[in-house]
């Protein structure tokens, strides 16, 4: 098919059919993969235009970002050419702020919450006019199969309903993702250096590949503490510093880049973790120790996160269950603060994770619940 890349008549913008979603506590222009030019290296420019990058000040006004890395996404999606494998195939890219980094070594777990309303909404997959249904998602950046399971009222994806997720106000319908055999998306191996733990800079790591590469570091060896909030490390560049170093050294053992100056953004992720303590969080409440598994604090493209990736909680589910790894050190044993799986607090509530592993110790899959909807759909421009 034709893509739809069309110029106004002045000649000063272009303009492409396109959607705004929110997906988990991220938000990204969604597009059809027929209506973008079918070289992907032509992508970059559109992307960066409508996204309103690159912006010295970091605010990406003039675009649809929103100045920070869980609001400058895009997703594609298109239908699967092998129906047997999946219903659409779905690649991400995450968008640099500050700079003309458009990345696509990495899946966006939040956004893919969206991936599935938007196949249903936009017509690339047919729904029933009501009740459950479920969208085999393939994402091209890790090669992974997801299923995404949620209700249809009158052929739409249902946008109402009574569940909340921590960092996004009000409720909305359930979304269950069910991530098949989550393990090894990058490096072929849950434990890509097969080692529970690693030493880099003198500070014990877990380097693990589940959904995106990530590498976990206790705050307490780091010498912070672990309930910081994301505007406190943003003001300790320091440390941020020593993270990135950990996380671009992580990159090289787990067979990412070739050397720690060529390791991307996106990838590995790199999260502190810590015991349960009471504390509190962005919105001014407290969390009570007893609530939660694990604390975490993770750093997305350079910008402490005000949630968790959700490819990074899976990863620290499955981590949980690694004998020796710097995550199932320091989760409470014997107790699990929710009976659906493993908790995880982070700075704006909590998280609960189902990883499954088969009798042979095999990751068949990582279960979480998030909520999604379309914010507006139409016309993007850029320049």
């Amino acid at each position: 098919m034709q893509y739809r890349i069309v110029s106004t008549a002045s000649e000063r913008l272009k303009r492409a059919p396109a959607a705004y979603y929110r997906g988990g506590t991220s938000r990204a222009i969604m597009f059809k993969q027929e209506d973008l030019p079918p070289d992907r290296k032509d992508w970059a420019p559109i992307f960066l235009g409508a996204i309103g990058s690159p912006d010295s000040n970091g605010r990406q006004l003039d675009g649809m970002g929103g100045g920070l890395s869980s609001l400058s996404k895009i997703c594609v999606i298109g239908k699967c050419a092998d129906s047997e494998i999946a219903d659409v195939d779905y690649t991400f890219a995450a968008i640099g702020i500050k700079d003309t980094d458009v990345d696509y070594s990495s899946n966006c777990g939040n956004m893919t919450s969206a991936v599935g309303p938007f196949a249903i909404d936009s017509g690339l997959v047919e729904s029933p006019s009501d009740g459950d249904t479920t969208i085999r998602i393939r994402n091209t950046n890790t090669n992974k199969i997801i299923h995404s399971t949620f209700p249809v009222v009158d052929g739409e994806a249902e946008a109402h309903g009574d569940f909340a997720i921590d960092g996004v106000s009000g409720t909305a319908s359930r979304i269950q993702l069910a991530f098949i055999n989550p393990a090894g998306s990058r490096t072929g191996k849950l434990l890509p250096t097969s080692n529970s733990t690693d030493i880099i800079d003198d500070v014990k790591v877990s380097l693990v590949d589940c959904g995106n590469p990530c590498c976990f570091v206790s705050a307490e060896e780091l010498g912070v503490d672990g309930t910081t909030l994301p505007d406190a490390i943003e003001k300790q560049p320091e440390l941020l510093r020593i993270l990135d170093s950990i996380r671009r050294q992580a990159s090289v053992l787990m067979g990412l880049s070739k050397d720690a100056a060529s390791a991307t953004g996106s990838v590995p992720k790199i999260a502190m973790v810590s015991r349960p303590s009471t504390h509190q969080i962005l919105s001014g409440d407290n969390m009570d120790k007893e609530e939660v598994d694990l604390v975490v604090r993770a750093i997305s493209v350079g910008q402490p996160h005000r949630a968790v990736p959700i490819t990074v909680a899976m990863a620290i589910a499955a981590a949980a269950k690694v004998e020796g790894s710097v995550v199932q050190q320091l989760a409470e044993k014997g107790r699990n603060a929710d009976r659906d799986g493993f908790t995880l607090g982070h700075s704006s509530g909590k998280i609960v994770v189902g990883a499954n592993f088969a009798g042979d110790g095999t990751l068949k899959d990582v279960i979480v619940y998030r909520t999604a909807r379309r914010l507006m759909d139409g016309m993007v421009y850029w320049k």
